[in-house]
Parts: structure tokens; sequence; C-alpha cells
């Protein structure tokens, strides 16, 4: 049974130089046990100040980042570069500083690439390039150490929001139209194949995400509110600032 967690840290900085703190270990310790780690990116404002304090940890060394396979949990269908995508955030704030492998690094296909604006043929094709990277033994997913997620004030995680079909999808990776939230096209790995990580990692700081959180720890349904269906297979941690648990009772909380 997976090992569950709620660590409360005083603001969104604590929240965030904590998070890559605990990163950087996970990471390290994945290499020593695997020779290779494996993470699943967010996007969002406290992942950018995650990625910005991993970049600027002395402990970042520690890292053989030529060995970190990167995947993307979810992307905005937008041309390459555009600055509202996912990718465009994680580059910017650490990925560009980093001796990655670029075979390693594996963004969601863009709105300008070989899929043109076909949303549908360019989640098959990400789906594809997980398949091609599976464990021996599995037919469509790699190993993922981590999944990292961020919670929206809805209660959605990646780009599945509540009662939409992507709650339902049990392939990999889905093409979702119609989103509450600009841009209304998207692609994002479903909660099925999320939940193969060996740990997952909810992130929310703010008032704004409180709702969300306590409802998704008092078991809210998984189609009402997806942030409540994901776990890693080992452990789940929700990593929150005070603000965003101020809804938890306090009894499950674990003050940093």
């Amino acid at each position: 049974m997976t090992e569950s967690a709620i660590l409360v840290h005083p603001d969104g900085a604590a929240l965030a130089q904590a998070t890559a703190a605990r990163l950087l270990v996970r990471l390290v310790d994945a290499q020593a046990a695997r020779g290779f780690a494996s993470v699943v990116l967010t996007g969002g404002r406290i992942a950018e100040q995650v990625y910005r304090a991993v970049r600027e940890s002395a402990a970042s060394d520690s890292v053989d980042w030529s060995r970190v396979d990167m995947w993307w949990g979810d992307e905005r269908f937008l041309p390459s570069g555009h600055p509202d995508r996912n990718e465009t955030q994680a580059r910017s704030a650490l990925l560009d500083a980093l001796p990655l492998n670029p075979v390693r690094v594996h963004p969601m296909p863009a709105s300008d690439g070989p899929d043109g604006d076909d949303p549908e043929a360019a989640a098959a094709r990400y789906a594809a390039e997980l398949a091609d990277a599976a464990r021996p033994g599995t037919a469509e997913l790699p190993h993922f150490d981590l999944v990292l997620l961020g919670v929206g004030e809805d209660g959605h995680v990646a780009s599945v929001f509540p009662e939409s079909p992507a709650a339902y999808e049990h392939r990999p990776v889905t093409a979702v139209r119609g989103c509450p939230k600009p841009p209304p096209v998207r692609l994002t790995v479903t909660l099925p194949a999320l939940n193969t990580a060996e740990e997952m990692w909810l992130l929310a700081a703010g008032p704004e995400k409180a709702g969300a959180v306590g409802m998704a720890l008092a078991g809210a349904g998984p189609v009402q509110l997806p942030a409540a269906a994901v776990r890693g297979v080992e452990r789940t941690l929700w990593l929150l600032d005070r603000a965003a648990a101020s809804e938890v009772p306090p009894t499950l909380r674990s003050l940093r």
C-alpha cells in the first residue's frame, strides 16, 4: 500500500526551496539504485519556483543530469517556444542551465510540430514515444521515479479537469479540447499512466487552492476532483503552504 504524507510549509517560497532539496535527493537516490532517474514535470507558478530553486542549489551538482529522463505530464497545444507552454517555462527556469542529454528530454509535441494543429495525432505521437522507452515487460510506459503535479483551483491535475472526458480515459496520452482555462486545447498524460510512478508529489500554494486540496484529502470522487485520483505506487506526498492547507484537518498535517 502506498505511503502518504501531507507536508505543510510556512509559505510558497519555503515550499519551493524544500521541494527543490527533496527533488535533488530523490534523483540522486534513483541514480544510485538504477543508474538513471526519470521525472515527469509539471507547469505553474509554484513549479517554476521549484525549478529555479533547483538551478540555484549548490546540491544540483550532486545529480548526473546526463542520466535524467525528463517527461511532461501535460502541455498547452501551442507553437514551440510559446511562453505559455510548460516546456518553455521549464527550459527557462531550469533545463537550459543543466548539462542534460538532449535525447533524454521528451517535450510534448507543439502545434507547429510534425502533426500540425492535430492534437489527437500529437497525443498519439507522445504515447508512441513513451512506449518506445517502456520498461522491459511493459507495453506502454517507461519507469517514472517521480511525477510532479500542480493542483488547480478546481482540483484538476495535469490537464485532466473535473468531469472532463480525459478523466475517463485509459490510453496513456490524450488530447483535451474545450478546457475551462485557456488555451482550450491541450495534451495530457492520463490518470492511469500517471499512477504508475513510484512517487507522486502534489504541489499547491495559496488560499485559492485550499478548497480543492481539502476536498481531495477528504475523499472526493476522482471524476469530480482529479487531484483525488492520483497516487504513487510507493509514496504520495502533498507538498503545501499554510494557505493551501487551511482546509486540511490539523491532525493530518506535518509542519515543516
